[in-house]
C-alpha cells in the first residue's frame, strides 16, 4: 500500500429547502483512503445563528473555510448590528473557494434563513462556482441519489416531509456509497430558529440488499435479507 498515494475522502451531504426554511443532513464517516478515521463526525458546521455549513472533501480544508468565514460573518455582523443573510455567508465561502480554488479539495452546501429572503439553499462545488438550488446534495454519496431526488422532490413540502425526505437520501447513499455511513445528522432552520435531530445508524431504514443490525457476526448466518424499502 502507498502511503503517500492521494487519499479518497468520501461523505454525503444535502440541502432541501420547504415551505418556510430549510433542512440540512449528512452522513458522519470520515474516511482515509480504505481506513475510516472517524465514524461519528459532524459535517454540519454552524457560521452563525441562522447560517450553517455541510462540508464535505478534504475535512482540513472545508473547516478552514468554515473558521475563516464564521470570522468574517462575526465582523460583518457587528458593523451592520444585525445578522448577516444567507447570501452574504454564500458569497464568502464562494470568494474564499474561488480565490484559493487551485489549493482547496471542498464542496460546500450553504443553508439558512433571514428575514429578507427566508430559508435558502446554496452549492458551491469545487472551484468556487455558486448556485441557489432548491435541494442541493454533495459528497461522493450524491452520485446515487440525482435520479431519487428528481422523483422525490417536490415544491411546498412541510418541514416533516422535508425531513424525512434527507434522512431517507443519506441512508440510500450510506447503502450504496462505501465512503458514507455512521449516523444521520439533521439541522432544521427556520423563523423559530434551529433544531439539530440525530438518527444512530441502527434506526436508519435498510435497502435492498443491507442486513438488520446483529450483536454477533454468527447471527448473521441465520438472519434472512430485508425486503427492499419503499419510496
Amino acid at each position: 500500500m502507498d502511503l503517500n498515494a492521494p487519499h479518497s475522502m468520501g461523505t454525503t451531504i444535502i440541502g432541501v429547502t420547504y415551505d418556510g426554511g430549510v433542512v440540512l443532513g449528512a452522513d458522519s464517516r470520515t474516511s482515509t483512503g480504505m481506513y475510516v478515521a472517524n465514524r461519528a463526525s459532524d459535517k454540519i458546521t454552524q457560521l452563525t445563528d441562522n447560517v450553517y455549513i455541510c462540508r464535505s472533501g478534504s475535512a482540513a480544508d472545508s473547516q478552514i473555510v468554515s473558521d475563516y468565514v464564521r470570522y468574517f460573518l462575526h465582523q460583518h455582523t457587528i458593523q451592520l448590528g444585525q445578522p448577516a443573510t444567507v447570501k452574504v455567508a454564500a458569497n464568502l465561502v464562494r470568494l474564499l473557494s474561488y480565490n484559493n480554488k487551485n489549493m482547496l479539495q471542498t464542496g460546500i452546501i450553504v443553508g439558512g434563513w433571514d428575514k429578507y429572503e427566508g430559508g435558502k439553499i446554496y452549492g458551491i462545488p469545487l472551484g468556487g462556482t455558486i448556485i441557489e438550488q432548491p435541494f442541493a446534495i454533495g459528497g461522493s454519496g450524491s452520485s446515487y441519489l440525482y435520479g431519487f431526488f428528481d422523483q422525490a422532490w417536490k415544491e411546498g413540502m412541510s418541514k416533516d416531509e422535508a425531513e424525512q425526505l434527507v434522512v431517507k437520501a443519506v441512508s440510500l447513499a450510506i447503502a450504496r456509497d462505501g465512503a458514507s455511513g455512521g449516523v444521520v445528522r439533521t439541522v432544521i432552520i427556520n423563523s423559530d430558529g434551529v433544531t439539530r435531530n440525530f438518527y444512530p445508524g441502527d434506526k436508519l431504514p435498510l435497502w435492498h440488499e443491507e442486513l438488520e443490525p446483529q450483536n454477533s457476526l454468527l447471527d448473521i448466518l441465520s438472519a434472512a435479507s430485508p425486503e427492499p424499502m419503499n419510496i
